[in-house]
């Protein structure tokens, strides 16, 4: 992993199914918890928000296949095993 400040989470991995935990930006129809597997981690490119100047539009590190098929993202905050 690289130094770019993100907490590494060893529980979730790739192959990881987990619970996504709607934290912002979530349309009322999509804001009840879904769940998906872990497709991939982008901890490597990750860069830690004090060093964009911001701290609005958290970095998203994790990639998810949900279960209805749909493709989504989330910050390191917005997940759990399922």
């Amino acid at each position: 992993m690289s130094d770019s400040g993100v907490e590494p989470t060893d529980a979730i991995a790739v192959g990881s199914r987990v619970t996504v935990i709607p934290t912002y930006g979530s349309r009322p129809a999509d804001t009840a918890p879904q769940v998906g597997v872990v497709i991939e981690d982008y901890a490597d490119t990750v860069i830690d928000n004090s060093e964009l100047g911001r701290d609005w539009a958290p970095v998203l590190r994790w990639a998810i296949a949900l279960d209805d098929g749909r493709l989504v993202f989330a910050a390191e905050d917005g997940l759990e095993l399922a």
